[in-house]
């Protein structure tokens, strides 16, 4: 077989003309430090999926208050259910912040397989459960408001404005799902 390799012959290391010497494959002055792939703004222990679960929290915590504070919610199944959901949603994302500030504070990175999975499989179920009750509640207050000319008699501003935060929330959890998933197709 008469196919060159280059662990067979290696190439020559060039030195550098700068008078630093090179050649002995030390680290070069000039060289600028590699970013992994891995390392994507929006994944665990990066500063945009602080942000995300930020804006997931945020988002969540006003859909289930102001939910919550209307009178009449637990009449209505899919208003319970975008209460449970958004809870949960928001106790996730509180959960998966505190995890990606301590990883930004002792410079950590979360991207071993088992953390990450456990992340794409908690953002999924978060995140559809929260998208369906978004949904759900956002057909309930069509057929309140438009279906039924109601909305005198119910609060709809405040069921449009906590199911508007649902689905804001879901927004958010999408792309932190998306890039855990990514990651772990990826291996």
């Amino acid at each position: 077989m008469n196919v060159s390799h280059a662990s067979v012959h290696p190439a020559e290391d060039l030195r550098t003309t700068d008078g630093g010497g090179g050649g002995g494959g030390g680290p070069n002055n000039n060289e600028v430090p590699r970013v992994r792939m891995k390392d994507i703004q929006g994944m665990p222990g990066t500063v945009g999926g602080l942000a995300l679960r930020i804006c997931q929290f945020v988002s969540a915590v006003l859909g289930l208050c102001i939910m919550a504070a209307t009178s009449d919610f637990p009449s209505v199944t899919a208003f319970c259910y975008l209460v449970a959901a958004t809870g949960l949603q928001s106790l996730w994302s509180l959960s998966q912040a505190i995890i990606d500030v301590y990883a930004l504070l002792v410079r950590r990175s979360l991207q071993n397989n088992r953390v990450v999975s456990l992340f794409a499989i908690g953002d999924g179920i978060t995140s559809t459960l929260t998208f369906a009750a978004a949904c759900a509640s956002a057909g309930i207050t069509v057929l309140i408001n438009s279906d039924l000319n109601s909305c005198a008699h119910n609060n709809c501003i405040q069921f449009e404005s906590a199911t508007a935060m649902a689905f804001v929330s879901w927004f958010t959890a999408l792309p932190s799902f998306i890039l855990n998933f990514w990651s772990l197709a990826s291996r």
